[in-house]
């Protein structure tokens, strides 16, 4: 069955209620949209902890290998990856008890999304959350 993303309201009502988010695939280098998207991320006030294992630090935040190796509470996983990739995701986001799943725009897997929506998450495919952040008017941290 093709997954269905959230509606306007609930993806809105997640966005308000998340304070930390997971960016698997963040980069130092800010010619790359997962950069850019975490700088503005954290501008609205989301902290925003970055999953890369060939960095130790971007944007201020200390950089983490995976899901598992982060210490603290992380409601939202935003995956800046390719689609064929993020199958292993969706069951990562589960064990950490994340409360949704976003695979930015352009990243389609039903897979994936099923795998996530079974395990309980909010799963949000082929949209950007800085963009759905603006049009839907979500209020700054």
């Amino acid at each position: 069955m093709q997954h269905i993303n959230p509606s306007d309201k609930e993806i809105y009502e997640l966005l308000v209620n998340t304070k930390t988010i997971a960016m698997i695939g963040a980069s130092a280098n800010p010619e790359k949209t997962s950069h850019g998207i975490m700088k503005k991320l954290q501008s609205i006030g989301y902290r925003v902890i970055p999953i890369n294992p060939n960095e130790t630090e971007i944007l201020g935040e200390k950089c983490y290998a995976s899901l598992q190796d982060i210490p603290v509470k992380i409601d939202l996983v935003n995956v800046f990856r390719k689609a064929e990739t993020t199958v292993p995701i969706a069951s990562e986001a589960i064990n950490i008890h994340a409360k949704a799943l976003w695979l930015q725009l352009g990243i389609v897997n039903e897979e994936t999304a099923a795998i996530a929506k079974k395990g309980g998450l909010i799963v949000v495919m082929d949209a950007c959350i800085a963009v759905m952040h603006a049009i839907l008017k979500v209020p700054n941290k």
